[in-house]
């Protein structure tokens, strides 16, 4: 069977040969336009006027374009109608787009760009949590809570208290390949876009609302991307909206891409937190009862922002069982990039508070962290087995009853988020008691064995004492060791967007060509999925040709995002492959004279009774007999139903888990650290292709540790964005993972019939990389006799500040 292989991505030679195509290299038509914004250059102010007479005058300019020149929606937003594409009266963060230029070549626009002169009357900008707090600059009417039993009495009652606060970062994506777009104009008006995106179906949407024609007469293909994380979830919107219009106007091609300074300066990143929080617990560690209070930096408009922060308080809980928990979420509205969806897309956030708690808690009490951790987690399904053999898995809730609540017309149903969808008629999940915050209950909790499994293999006790005497021996090096779990909830949130479809074509040959609603950003979900499909027809994957996304083959797709692309796609190309299956069957068992039941498809061979033909000969056999090899699969994630507003439901179908041992090495003189080991252990299901899987996991801890330390955002007092380059933001590189690295995956299928019983592996394994940031904790704690409460990201600069405040009692 072709699923459960270790097989290549479909693609890694051509990205390793540079053959690979991208939308910058695309063949594009004579006369093709290249395009540029002008730019704000400051954060907070009325526009007084703008003069674009420079900037038309230049050379090669072919038209620049204000939002008074656009002919429909001045709107690129992917929720709240609140982003025009040009601004018109007001400008909101610094680099916000004022004006369009389309010009004969990239450099031409670019130099144009610069030229436009504008007068503002300048306002001071809202850029910290506290100036949003003061102005009461926020998203929604106030904070959100999410509430289970009385966090305050448990607090109040409990023998020891701690608490705190934690200061979280945010990202940028630094996608290899930039934002992109070409769109070429088409007869009757229509269009095509290509665009660098993980949602074509929201560019579809957007770009017809630009030009005022149904969705139908724009078609958007997304062939690969160099990269995504969230980054091209929404942000590619203005691009491909821009070149629609340009294009209608000129009547000629038009391509835009943003050079890296104005992507980084241009796009929005990671949600930045501040999280506090009280929790209240017993002399061995149990927690009775915690509080969180989020602060979410939004940005200045809306994007994903409310699903961001909704996912942060999902996921405050992390692994652990919490008896009484208050969460309570501000989302806060500042003059500065939107942000939006990151890889995780607020979970990391959420769980890293939890985390944090634990990690407080265990240094207040002297306990082992792995083993307070322990105290606290869920309780394992089944009659108390950690792992393998497996009791039956209690039957998880079905979806609440309720009715679709009354939606905006002017809400864009492609985004996540927007609205509540389901108004449950009961408050919570029957778990008994195994409940998470929000009612869902735990069925599948895999940490037990995980940790189990996790503490021999990386020789966590032994390790954890040398660690322990090396620091003993003072030094200017120090060594700081941390365990951290991982619980992840999969779907979208919003629940109508876990649906997907697919269409496959069985050619007489026996060639398989199929097309699905996710798009591949290098994470291999296309290996995966023709790997579903050959295993569907018993034929090997290199028979399976995946074609560009295209919104004309499969329409009202979701984003690949939510970590659902493989499990969402996956489904329905099963679904469409087994509809052809089937007729071939039937077709083969009447000719054959036996039942569709006794035709086997295996090993390329196709055998019905004692007949033996190869795949090839039976699909030319069916098309002579003329049976239809074509069909669309449909799948829609069940069990789902939530109401973000009283958060209470099951928003997620399963979870998957993870858990990571990290080892680093510390120069408290400088504050410079290295991370010298990395030990994972993480829950794939029963994975489709475990070397894509261990990839994903390898770069999502990577990636997750980078969020956390090295990479740092900084704007000024102006609102300026000063990381606004490789040469100021610093990304891990090749020499900062860790020296070693072991990885592999727990062995155990998914309790929920996913496909093949397998797990999303996309977003979990980023917060892995939480064991590092509390490794580095755990180093600077041996500096003193007071928590560290170090704040992310964990710069060498704040650890040296942290083991001087230690060292000095500050």
């Amino acid at each position: 069977m072709s699923v459960s292989r270790a097989l290549p991505h479909d693609a890694a030679r051509l990205h390793v040969t540079g053959a690979a195509r991208y939308v910058d290299d695309i063949p594009v038509p004579a006369g093709c336009l290249h395009l540029a914004f002008g730019l704000s250059t400051i954060a907070r102010g009325a526009i007084r006027s703008m003069n674009l007479d420079e900037a038309r005058g230049a050379p090669g300019v072919v038209a620049v374009l204000s939002a008074a020149d656009l002919p429909f929606a001045n709107d690129v937003s992917p929720s709240a109608h609140d982003e025009p594409l040009l601004a018109t009266d007001r400008v909101h963060y610094l680099g916000q787009q004022l004006f369009l230029v389309v010009a004969e070549s990239h450099l031409a626009a670019r130099r144009a760009a610069r030229l436009g002169r504008v007068e503002y009357d300048e306002e001071d900008p809202v850029l910290t949590i506290e100036q949003a707090l003061a102005a009461g600059a926020r998203f929604e009417e106030g904070p959100r809570i999410y509430e289970k039993g009385d966090a305050r009495a448990a607090i109040a009652a409990a023998a020891r208290t701690i608490e705190g606060t934690i200061e979280i970062g945010g990202q940028e994506h630094f996608y290899l390949e930039g934002q992109a777009a070409l769109a070429l104009p088409q007869e009757g008006g229509d269009m095509v876009v290509h665009s660098s995106t993980q949602h074509p179906t929201e560019i579809q949407h957007k770009v017809a609302e630009a030009l005022g024609v149904p969705m139908h007469g724009v078609r958007v293909e997304t062939r690969r991307m160099g990269g995504g994380f969230g980054g091209k979830e929404s942000q590619g919107n203005a691009l491909a909206v821009a070149c629609a219009v340009a294009a209608r106007l000129t009547g000629r091609a038009c391509k835009m891409r943003y050079d890296r300074d104005d992507d980084m300066i241009v796009t929005g990143k990671r949600h930045d937190f501040r999280i506090a929080y009280r929790a209240g617990f017993d002399a061995d560690g149990r927690i009775g009862g915690v509080e969180f209070v989020q602060y979410a930096r939004c940005g200045w408009s809306q994007d994903l922002s409310l699903p961001v922060a909704d996912r942060a308080m999902l996921h405050a809980d992390n692994a652990y069982l919490l008896p009484a928990c208050r969460i309570e979420s501000h989302r806060l509205r500042t003059n500065t990039q939107s942000a939006t969806a990151f890889r995780g897309f607020g979970g990391p956030q959420g769980m890293l508070g939890i985390e944090r708690v634990m990690d407080h808690i265990a240094h207040e009490l002297g306990l082992d962290p792995v083993e307070l951790r322990r105290r606290n987690y869920y309780r394992a399904p089944g009659a108390g087995g950690l792992s393998a053999p497996r009791a039956a898995a209690p039957r998880p809730p079905e979806s609440f009853p309720g009715k679709m609540k009354h939606v905006d017309p002017a809400t864009d149903l492609t985004s996540r988020g927007a609205v509540s969808d389901l108004a449950p008629d009961r408050a919570r999940a029957e778990g008994g008691g195994n409940t998470t915050p929000y009612g869902q209950a735990v069925n599948d909790f895999e940490l037990h064995g995980i940790t189990d499994v996790l503490m021999r293999t990386s020789d966590y006790d032994n390790r954890c004492r040398a660690v322990g005497e090396w620091n003993a021996r003072g030094g200017p090096i120090r060594r700081g060791i941390a365990f951290s779990p991982v619980k992840f909830g999969i779907s979208f949130t919003l629940t109508h967007l876990n649906q997907a479809g697919a269409l496959v074509h069985v050619y007489q040959d026996g060639s398989v060509h199929l097309n699905h609603g996710g798009t591949e950003m290098g994470q291999g979900l296309f290996q995966k999925v023709a790997q579903v499909a050959a295993s569907r027809f018993g034929i090997e994957p290199g028979a399976v040709k995946i074609t560009a996304t295209d919104t004309a083959k499969v329409p009202n797709t979701s984003a690949t995002a939510a970590s659902s692309g493989s499990d969402l796609n996956g489904m329905a190309v099963k679904a469409a492959c087994d509809t052809i299956r089937g007729r071939m069957a039937e077709f083969l068992a009447e000719l054959h004279q036996t039942v569709a039941a006794e035709v086997r498809f295996h090993d390329g061979r196709v055998r019905v009774g004692s007949h033996d033909m190869s795949f090839a000969e039976a699909a030319e056999a069916a098309y002579l007999g003329r049976v239809s090899l074509s069909a669309t699969g449909y799948y829609r994630t069940p069990k789902l139903a939530w109401d973000r507003i009283r958060g209470v439901g099951r928003p997620f179908y399963y979870f998957a888990y993870g858990a990571a041992v990290s080892e680093v090495a510390v120069d408290i003189r400088s504050g410079e650290y290295r991370i010298l080991r990395a030990d994972i252990l993480h829950d794939a299901g029963a994975s489709l292709n475990p070397a894509l899987d261990i990839g994903q996991i390898e770069g999502g801890y990577v990636q997750g540790a980078g969020w956390l330390t090295t990479e740092e955002l900084v704007w000024d007092g102006k609102g300026r964005l000063r990381t606004q380059a490789p040469s100021t933001y610093k990304i891990p590189a090749c020499a900062d993972r860790p020296e070693v690295f072991n990885v592999a995956l727990w062995d155990g299928a998914n309790r929920e019939d996913t496909i093949y019983r397998s797990k999303a592996v996309g977003e979990p394994p980023l917060m892995l990389g939480i064991s590092a940031f509390l490794a580095l904790s755990h180093a600077i704690a041996s500096c003193g006799a007071r928590y560290p409460a170090l704040d992310a990201p964990a710069t060498p600069e704040a650890v040296w500040a942290a083991v001087r405040r230690l060292g000095h009692g500050i």
